[in-house]
């Protein structure tokens, strides 16, 4: 009793092991987990050939084929003879079946032998004139256009195997552009290997216009310049090393938390302008500081950043069963509401609904993430009219105040009230706020300008010769507020 699994290579005879060639010739029967590859052609002669291709056409998909051939093999294999199953290739390069085999086998205590042969990525790799060891990625086509994401360095060339069809290769095109320009270079690989060996160079979004068969490769050369996380990982450690920059070597967790927030506001402030272009820079300025602070943890001993975004990802799944579980989700609010559960669960029960909100945070940010927790179990006004009776009610008890601490608090609960409001009018007050505050600086240089121009003073002018001023310059702008 014995499995031997036969590499038969990438697809000319030629490529044949001895080794496979001797196990070939001397056996009696060889099943195949298909006959569509081109050295079945050339195997010695008078084998009797067996084939799974029927499974192809009657199982529902790849895992239910695989798993079938699988359990026959292993059931072949127990036979006083054994069994002899030939596969394109390496046996264990993107054989999916095999690798279920040899579990199987583990389980019954069923010896097995791998017949080594070459893979498609030699060929390849001559085809292509590159060499494996400058970080070649290797992954399977299937498995590549399951994600959304590709799971790639970009900063490293990847081979994409199997990439047999068109409709496989135009969900491979956009999960590989999420992460790479449409107009990146590739190349396809045609039966490398073999006489009808073609090697055609395209840009990415025409991948799927070529025509493919089971022994097309895709090749996706590494983007210019550090463009990877690891790539980018490796330039902060590097400025925190002992040959770094004396700067970075110096600063602590203390030290640059003004600087985290600081490009925290910047970024805010680019939404906000809707500047894209600025959006992009201020995003990297902030991915630097996080990236500055796990370096230090990192050479502290605290956590490295794989913990980082290992403990984010299980968060993010875990608080969101309805898309990695079988839970449903009917509407945002019912996501919200079970995020806040199972936010309880992971951290414990809290003494207080307002427990988490950042003492840090901006007054006015703080203000409306308070109204949105309480309103969550119902202390709330029941619509904008009833909140802007409050607004109006705090007005008159800020008109009444009569001592400077008095003013100060009907003041702050009249800024809350509005806060509130604007929640009701579905506007994040504080980046209403910030908006408003653009726009007064805006508009109060444009008169200092236009006073400077007509040889006016704006210290020597009554208010109402600059609410003129004021006036022309917003008419000026086309459109009020």
């Amino acid at each position: 009793m014995e499995i031997v699994i036969v590499g038969l290579g990438p697809g000319d005879p030629k490529h044949l092991t001895r080794e496979a060639w001797r196990v070939l010739s001397e056996a009696k029967e060889v099943w195949l987990r298909t006959v569509h590859h081109p050295t079945v052609a050339g195997l010695p002669e008078g084998t009797v050939v067996r084939s799974f291709d029927p499974l192809y056409e009657s199982a529902e998909d790849f895992v239910t084929v695989y798993e079938t051939i699988a359990a026959e093999v292993v059931r072949l294999g127990k036979r006083p003879e054994g069994v002899i199953y030939a596969v394109p290739g390496h046996p264990l390069v993107g054989e999916a079946s095999v690798q279920r085999i040899l579990s199987l086998a583990r389980e019954a205590d069923l010896p097995v032998r791998v017949v080594e042969g070459l893979s498609f990525v030699e060929p390849t790799l001559t085809a292509l004139g590159i060499d494996a060891l400058e970080g070649l990625q290797v992954i399977d086509g299937i498995d590549l256009a399951a994600h959304h994401h590709p799971p790639l360095n970009p900063d490293l060339p990847a081979l994409v195997g199997q990439v047999y069809s068109r409709a496989l290769a135009a969900d491979v095109k956009l999960t590989l552009m999420n992460q790479y320009p449409d107009e990146h270079p590739v190349a396809l690989i045609h039966a490398a290997g073999t006489e009808e060996e073609r090697v055609v160079r395209l840009p990415l979004y025409e991948l799927d216009r070529q025509e493919m068969t089971h022994l097309t490769t895709l090749y996706v050369p590494p983007l210019p310049g550090v463009t990877s996380f690891e790539g980018l990982q490796e330039t902060v450690a590097h400025l925190r090393a002992p040959d770094g920059c004396p700067w970075d070597r110096k600063q602590t967790h203390e030290s640059l938390r003004a600087n985290l927030l600081e490009e925290a506001y910047e970024t805010a402030a680019a939404i906000d302008e809707g500047d894209v272009g600025a959006l992009k820079e201020e995003l990297g300025d902030l991915l630097l500081q996080i990236l500055l602070h796990t370096q230090i943890a990192t050479e502290e001993g605290d956590f490295r950043m794989v913990d980082v975004i290992a403990a984010i990802d299980a968060k993010l799944k875990h608080r969101h069963p309805h898309v990695w579980g079988d839970v449903e989700a009917h509407d945002a609010r019912e996501v919200l509401a079970r995020w806040e559960r199972l936010k309880r669960e992971e951290k414990g029960e809290r003494t207080s609904l307002l427990d988490g909100v950042p003492r840090a945070l901006p007054a006015l940010l703080q203000a409306h993430l308070y109204g949105e927790r309480a309103a969550r179990v119902g202390f709330d006004w029941e619509g904008p009219q009833q909140v802007a009776d409050k607004v109006r009610e705090e007005m008159a008890e800020l008109e009444a105040a009569s001592t400077p601490e008095a003013v100060e608090a009907e003041a702050g609960d009249l800024l809350f009230a509005v806060a509130n409001w604007a929640r009701h009018l579905g506007v994040e007050p504080e980046s209403a706020l910030r908006k408003a505050n653009a726009r007064f600086a805006r508009r109060f240089r444009a008169m200092e300008d236009l006073a400077r121009k007509r040889g006016l003073d704006l210290g020597e002018m009554d208010l109402d010769e600059m609410e003129r001023l004021w006036q022309e310059v917003k008419e000026g702008e086309g459109r009020e507020p």
